[in-house]
């Protein structure tokens, strides 16, 4: 059998992107390496689909009262309004704002960014 060594390997620290993906930790391999990031860094995931939801509001609602809802129905939501609205990327709180028009469509304009919690 062959003789058993221990290898000891520095902690490398991954980062992560803006996107959550990992990337290679920062060295000082040289003047690249601390040059400041760019969305071109990113371009790798620009054409990854991601799904963005605004929510209004929530209620919960027991099933004989969702069976008697029907046009014209009000269901009260657990927000005041001009309260902030909550977006959400791929189900997960990345900002909130405000409902806007535009064009007679109905927009978001995000006034605040939530940072992440490092997971």
């Amino acid at each position: 059998m062959s003789e058993q060594s221990e290898v000891q390997l520095e902690d490398l620290e991954m980062e992560k992107s803006a996107a959550g993906a990992l990337l290679p930790p920062r060295g000082d391999a040289g003047p690249e390496e601390d040059a400041p990031r760019t969305a071109n860094d990113l371009e790798a995931v620009f054409d990854i689909p991601v799904t963005v939801s605004a929510v209004l509001g929530k209620t919960y609602l027991e099933v004989s009262q969702l069976m008697k809802l029907g046009p014209g129905t009000i269901i009260e939501l657990d927000r005041k309004v001009g309260e902030a609205i909550d977006i959400f990327v791929n189900n997960r709180l990345v900002a909130r704002g405000e409902v806007v028009v535009i064009e007679e469509r109905l927009g978001v304009t995000m006034t605040e960014i939530i940072k992440g919690d490092g997971v």
